[in-house]
């Protein structure tokens, strides 16, 4: 297993215990807002609106946007919360300590960065790396919805609450929204721990694997 990040970090846990997760049989029902565009969308145009966009007051104080990055065919669309310092200065999601973090999880199943599509719900860096405010979430859920349709993927991993709320519209935990499939027009939905949380909660990392299982599973139920 290529974990030698997580062994530096004195993380040894990606050897899972066995796990219960509660599997929905079915997906629940569709979210009325969550409209897919057009299919006349395309990734030059939705990508140049992102790095352009000066809906919210975010653009005020960004370095530049986050389009995100990744295979634009993936089956996996991994969501986030929003760019850090780092994403901020070189324009690319995850590539600070929790995305070395990610990145290792991901190997852990087998797939490589290049294989996903990595975003976050907010393509923009809010000052100090708060919490995204509810109105530059709204204002920038659209793009995310369009990602979405362009990359048609098999399963949707949301990371952390704030992904995890606003994918599925609710005010419920982390740890209500585990375990389940939820759905995103049509498309399955896995919650999970965002990586910078499990930095600092290490006792929640065999929890996240098991998602990461969960996950598989499901990817692998819908190539049968």
């Amino acid at each position: 297993m290529r974990l030698q990040y997580l062994e530096a970090m004195g993380i040894d846990v990606w050897i899972p215990k066995t796990s219960v997760i509660t599997q929905q049989t079915s997906f629940p029902e569709g979210i009325a807002d969550n409209i897919l565009p057009k299919s006349t969308d395309n990734w030059e145009t939705l990508q140049a609106e992102v790095v352009q966009c000066t809906q919210c007051d975010l653009c005020k104080t960004r370095t530049q946007s986050v389009f995100g990055s990744g295979n634009k065919n993936a089956d996996w669309m991994i969501v986030g919360e929003a760019p850090g310092q780092n994403e901020d200065q070189q324009g690319l999601p995850f590539v600070g300590n929790a995305g070395l973090l990610l990145t290792e999880m991901l190997r852990a199943t087998g797939l490589d960065r290049e294989q996903v599509f990595i975003t976050n719900i907010v393509k923009c860096r809010p000052p100090d790396n708060r919490e995204p405010k509810s109105t530059e979430v709204d204002t920038c859920k659209a793009y995310l919805l369009r990602q979405q349709a362009l990359i048609e993927p098999k399963i949707i991993l949301a990371l952390g609450h704030v992904a995890a709320q606003t994918l599925l519209n609710t005010d419920e935990p982390i740890a209500t929204l585990r375990g389940k499939i939820h759905a995103l027009n049509d498309t399955p939905v896995v919650v999970t721990y965002h990586p910078a949380y499990l930095l600092r909660s290490l006792l929640d990392k065999r929890k996240a694997w098991a998602d990461l299982k969960f996950a598989m599973q499901i990817v692998k139920n819908h190539n049968k």
